[in-house]
């Protein structure tokens, strides 16, 4: 029996049906773009139209992918399929067999329920379907591949150096680490360096905070109260900073539950895993209950319970700085 096939998302082509399945929203746009660029650099009077799944109506799937008056390619964009009516399951599970040969019809699926179950199912039995993987990349690792594949692409090299403090200076959404990626491989040398990434995003809120902790962590406790209060006076929120300094954090008392746990059990890096391993030495349960505690009240004096947060994220520090030990 066919079976439809699967590519990463990278590797994608116009086929005549694709289906972009998975959580990670980035991902997924960009497969419909680079569909849509692909087709129009085909031919630039393609025909683009696009639709929600749930607001489909019985036969806009043939409508909207028959032949036109002048014969242009037609690109259909079925948006958030989790949510379909069952009028697109009928009109799918039938187009399937017969799609419209000057068409292409792009479904995007988050995996987030198991509706439409019966028109996945006859999707991945056909031949005439892609399915296009963009699971979440989640975990430090899961990105540091994201950003090394990024540059591979763009044929230029990076340091571990400088996939660390991208990750750092982007913790969060994935389109804006892929905007640096992409603005760094433009404006830059074939080689990104520590130093470069530095100098373009050493300013964000991210990589400031993540630099504290990593100081405090690390027992140089002048070393981060000099960042702490040139970071304050330069109008950074301190409720970000004690976020990084809480997740840094956490990672160090996961190891320290567990001293052969790996990067992978972790979700982390395997750079980060040898600075929490260094930084390991001297803690005390009774010190990581200490730190546990201030970083709730310093998360708390950020949010407004304290009229002097800033104080109270110094103790943090200076408390961290000495392995818990007041």
């Amino acid at each position: 029996m066919a079976k439809a096939k699967q590519v990463e998302w990278r590797k994608v082509v116009p086929w005549p049906i694709l289906l972009a399945f998975g959580a990670e929203d980035y991902l997924v746009n960009r497969t419909v773009r680079s569909v849509r660029d692909q087709l129009k650099a085909l031919n630039s009077e393609l025909e683009v139209h696009e639709i929600d799944a749930s607001d489909y109506g019985s036969g806009q799937l043939i409508d909207l992918t028959s032949p036109s008056l002048f014969a242009e390619p037609k690109l259909l964009i079925i948006r958030s399929v989790e949510r379909c009516t069952d009028d697109l399951i009928t009109d799918t599970i039938s187009y399937i067999e017969t799609p419209n040969a000057d068409a292409t019809v792009i479904f995007t699926h988050s995996g987030a329920t198991v509706r439409g179950k019966k028109m996945l199912d006859a999707m991945r039995l056909s031949s005439k379907v892609c399915e296009v993987l963009c699971a979440p990349v989640k975990g430090d690792q899961d990105r540091a591949a994201f950003v090394a594949a990024e540059f591979t692409a763009a044929n230029r090299q990076i340091s571990h150096a400088a996939v660390r403090a991208l990750l750092d200076a982007f913790s969060e959404g994935l389109d804006e680490l892929a905007a640096a990626c992409a603005q760094l491989s433009q404006d830059s040398a074939s080689n990104i360096t520590e130093e470069l990434v530095d100098a373009y995003y050493g300013g964000r809120v991210e990589t400031t905070a993540w630099k504290i902790g990593d100081a405090a962590l690390a027992g140089r406790p002048a070393e981060a109260l000099s960042l702490l209060r040139h970071a304050l006076a330069s109008g950074l929120d301190p409720v970000p900073i004690v976020s990084s300094i809480a997740k840094s954090f956490r990672e160090l008392t996961k190891l320290f539950g567990n001293r052969i746990a790996t990067a992978a059990s972790l979700g982390i890096a395997p750079w980060k895993l040898e600075k929490l391993r260094k930084s390991l030495a001297g803690w005390s349960e009774d010190g990581l209950a200490a730190v546990v505690n201030a970083i709730a009240e310093a998360d708390a004096a950020a949010k407004g319970a304290d009229r002097d947060p800033d104080f109270v994220l110094e103790r943090l520090l200076l408390l961290i700085a000495a392995k818990g030990v007041a």
